[in-house]
């Protein structure tokens, strides 16, 4: 019989085609029609694959989606196995290519019979074997009806393990990679891999470094099943953690995500396979943010019935996201419908609402509508997500409707829920962009709410949200607005509280009161104009011109007095944090304190609560004390790094000491011999040098209080030099790339030397100053070179320095100083003669 299947081939029997019906060697009938891949709905009603068949390895052929009708006598499938073995011979080497082609071909169609006709297939030897062998046809038809048969066995658990150790992965390695192949034979050789990945020990051997980037190479084939394909199998190597980095330096990520973005109607199947394996890749953090970075956010998925909770807002004047009302226009709607048309004035062009908001008040819309309509989140898609072996309790949005997915759910009654949205939101402000996408999406205004709620869950992941986006200026400001400050310093006066939330608080708290920023007009000079506030607000909607859309505040907060804020429990809990806390506590304590300090109405409190007692804590690190420990010889590293926070710790609170120093009232009472003992130590000390610059401020004004004879053999100007002065010139020599720095550096050291010799040389050859002296030789300026020849001429002084001179090749430079006869080159001559050359 002749029929046409795939190419126009010859078909010997017993497989024919009458009418759409597919007649196998045992006469079963199975009904051809056309159909998505994949379609559950198939399975569910067939015999053949009941609790041995995968439904999500179901299998179609070039021809469309095969029915096996479930009122035929299956016992007439134990008659096919003559009739099988009669193709299985005819796959053998020995048999001419054409018949194996078409033997093939036939074993294909008959496969699609379900479980039982694949176990027809295997019980002759080699099947598998003669199978893969096919795949080198140069047969279009051939080639699928081989990949197509894998197709089948590879679904069926008990044979997976069969088809990967025939070499089928390699085989179909090759075949995808030729140069002209048809969709049908992608399709097939892809979904064989598909199955096979479901094994994790199948994993390893698909996911190489060569074949992922034709993985995601496919991802963009027009064909819809073709880039399923090719997502499912990513999806399943993304199970593996250890595939993760290989899949990452493929560029896989931006890749799945745009399928995710884009808008247009596309295969269902391909975004869930694209969204499960990102799902996966999120596990890693880095991961994570190289996801967010491609503009999806990771969105937990609370339930439908929590959001049985959500209140739409009533009628009300319009406003946007973040609370910023709309003010009424004066001028009303020549149509009479101002109110109905939200404030809008069609006959004003000049309207020009910045970016931000509009994307907030897009989102805001969407998420709203689907939450009235009770689509936001469906029981069907909780049950799904939570038979996945992925991470069931997430989902991926893009980042306009994921930022206002995250404040929608802040608003809701479940405690989780809050909780996990505040961490989501944590966790996205990555970067300045999404940071102010919050606050324009309001989701400062949600979270200051929250800050004293009384689930200690959601408070601390409040607070951790509330931390992350506090390194927005912007957001500080909003959260001034917002009167943050008055629930978190409420907070930290509870002396009960966990060292955790201790820890956030003032995190925050020292982004907003920060003395760098001069927040004392800010603070303290009353309230705010509310014509200032105005134009800010204007300001910051991106209004421009006379527009009649004005902006107004949503509040008519003052500014917050600090007076009144910062009383005296406030001011002793942040002393007990010092005296008892780590150095990195310690620190912000200190800024806090020291911001208070810039406020003279402050300083009566400050003076009245036991300051000294925090401040000599600090100072006193332990780190520094305990010279006999062996730490710095046992891990140095992290010697090192405590030391770097000693030294964090150490310079606030010498800056902190120094502002204090500059009030007659501190002076008075301030024990000025016991805190210069403290310093001149710290000055000493291993904390890097960039932390000792306040140290050396604060031992300056001491010794003025100290009067002229305190300590006279040792003098504090002289330790400040030796300790501060010449290592700072020096690491500016150093690392200096501008000439008049270098300049400036060496000229200042020299001048340093010259006055104290012995000290002051002895100080520069210990902090490694003779290197960077020879190199000001060679390439500084002729000021440079003069103050450097007179320095190096003292440290020659010392036989000790002359190898470390010598090494750092002064020798040849100063020879061709001399030699070219230059204004130096008696100095040079000096100290050439002064070196055993």
């Amino acid at each position: 019989m002749i029929i046409s299947i795939g190419g126009e081939m010859l078909l010997k029997p017993p497989t024919y085609l009458v009418k759409g019906v597919l007649r196998t060697p045992v006469g079963i009938s199975v009904t051809v029609k056309r159909r998505k891949a994949y379609n559950p709905s198939f399975f569910s009603n067939s015999t053949f694959f009941h609790n041995h068949f995968n439904p999500r390895l179901c299998s179609s052929d070039g021809m469309g989606e095969v029915y096996v009708n479930p009122h035929q006598d299956f016992d007439m499938i134990n008659d096919a196995s003559s009739n099988v073995a009669l193709f299985v011979r005819m796959l053998g080497l020995d048999h001419d290519l054409l018949d194996r082609e078409q033997a093939v071909i036939a074993l294909s169609k008959y496969s699609l019979g379900g479980k039982q006709c694949v176990d027809t297939i295997l019980q002759f030897r080699g099947s598998v074997n003669l199978t893969v062998n096919l795949l080198r046809s140069e047969s279009n038809a051939a080639c699928e009806a081989a990949a197509g048969l894998l197709r089948m066995i590879s679904s069926v658990d008990i044979y997976r393990d069969l088809v990967a150790d025939s070499g089928a992965v390699e085989e179909i390695y090759a075949v995808l990679r030729r140069s002209s192949l048809s969709s049908d034979v992608m399709e097939q050789g892809l979904c064989t891999l598909w199955n096979l990945s479901v094994d994790e020990k199948h994993r390893n051997k698909i996911a190489n470094s060569d074949f992922l980037p034709l993985l995601i190479k496919f991802l963009e084939y027009e064909e819809v099943q073709v880039k399923e394909a090719a997502g499912g199998i990513l999806a399943n190597l993304a199970l593996t953690a250890s595939n993760h980095n290989n899949m990452i330096e493929a560029g896989v990520i931006p890749k799945l995500a745009m399928l995710l973005k884009n808008e247009a109607e596309g295969s269902k199947v391909i975004r869930n396979e694209a969204t499960n394996a990102l799902l996966e890749l999120a596990k890693d953090e880095y991961s994570k943010i190289l996801i967010m970075e491609e503009g999806l956010l990771l969105v937990p998925l609370v339930g439908a019935a929590s959001y049985k909770s959500f209140k739409p807002p009533l009628y009300s004047w319009p406003s946007f996201p973040d609370g910023t009302k709309i003010e009424k226009t004066p001028k009303p709607s020549r149509f009479g419908a101002s109110e109905l048309l939200l404030g809008l004035n069609i006959e004003d062009n000049n309207v020009n609402i910045e970016e931000g908001k509009k994307n907030a008040m897009i989102g805001r819309t969407r998420q709203q509508f689907l939450a009235r309509i009770g689509a936001i989140e469906t029981e069907e898609e909780n049950k799904s997500m939570g038979g996945l072996p992925s991470n069931p309790r997430f989902t991926l949005l893009p980042w306009i409707d994921g930022v206002a997915r995250l404040v929608l759910i802040l608003g809701l009654e479940d405690e989780s829920a809050i909780a996990r949205a505040a961490d989501a939101i944590a966790d996205a402000s990555i970067n300045e962009h999404m940071r102010v996408s919050f606050k324009e999406a309001g989701a400062i205004n949600s979270l200051v709410k929250l800050i004293n709620h009384p689930s200690d869950t959601v408070k601390l992941a409040v607070l951790r949200a509330i931390k992350r986006l506090s390194i927005s200026d912007d957001v500080c400001q909003r959260l001034e607005e917002q009167n943050a400050l008055y629930s978190l310093v409420d907070l930290l006066s509870n002396s009960e509280i966990s060292k955790s939330l201790t820890r956030m608080v003032l995190d925050i708290l020292t982004r907003i009161l920060d003395p760098s920023k001069e927040m004392k007009s800010k603070f303290y000079n009353g309230p705010v104009n509310g014509s200032i506030k105005a134009r800010s607000a204007a300001s910051n909607a991106g209004l421009t011109g006379n527009e009649n859309l004005k902006v107004a505040s949503t509040t008519s907060l003052e500014t917050v007095n600090v007076v009144d804020l910062l009383d005296s429990t406030v001011l002793s809990r942040l002393v007990d944090i010092m005296r008892t806390s780590s150095p990195d506590l310690q620190r912000k304590a200190a800024s806090i304190l020291e911001f208070a300090s810039v406020i003279e109405p402050c300083m009566e409190k400050i003076l009245s609560i036991d300051l000294e007692t925090g401040l000599d804590a600090v100072l006193q690190q332990k780190t520094l004390n305990d010279t006999e420990s062996e730490i710095d010889m046992q891990n140095p590293e992290l010697y090192a790094l405590e030391v770097e926070d000693a030294g964090y710790a150490i310079s606030a609170a010498s800056r902190l000491l120094a502002r204090l120093l500059d009030f007659e009232q501190f002076c008075h009472i301030v024990n000025a011999s016991h805190f210069t003992k403290l310093l001149r130590k710290v000055l000493k000390s291993d904390i890097p040098l960039y932390h000792k610059d306040w140290v050396a401020a604060c031992l300056v004004k001491l010794s003025y209080l100290s009067g002229p004879n305190f300590d006279y053999n040792n003098p504090i100007n002289l330790e400040v030099t030796l300790y501060e002065t010449i290592p700072r010139l020096i690491e500016q020599m150093k690392t200096s790339y501008s000439r008049e720095v270098e300049e400036a550096s060496v000229v200042e050291l020299n001048r340093i030397t010259s006055e104290e010799v012995v000290n002051s040389t002895r100080a520069v050859a210990a902090g490694g100053g003779i290197f960077p002296l020879v190199k000001v030789l060679e390439n500084g300026s002729e000021r440079a070179v003069e103050a450097a020849l007179a320095i190096l001429y003292n440290l020659s002084m010392e036989s000790e320095n002359h190898a470390a001179i010598i090494a750092a090749g002064a020798v040849p430079i100063l020879r061709r100083l001399v030699l070219a006869q230059g204004s130096h080159w008696m100095r040079a001559l000096r100290l050439l003669r002064t070196l055993p050359t």
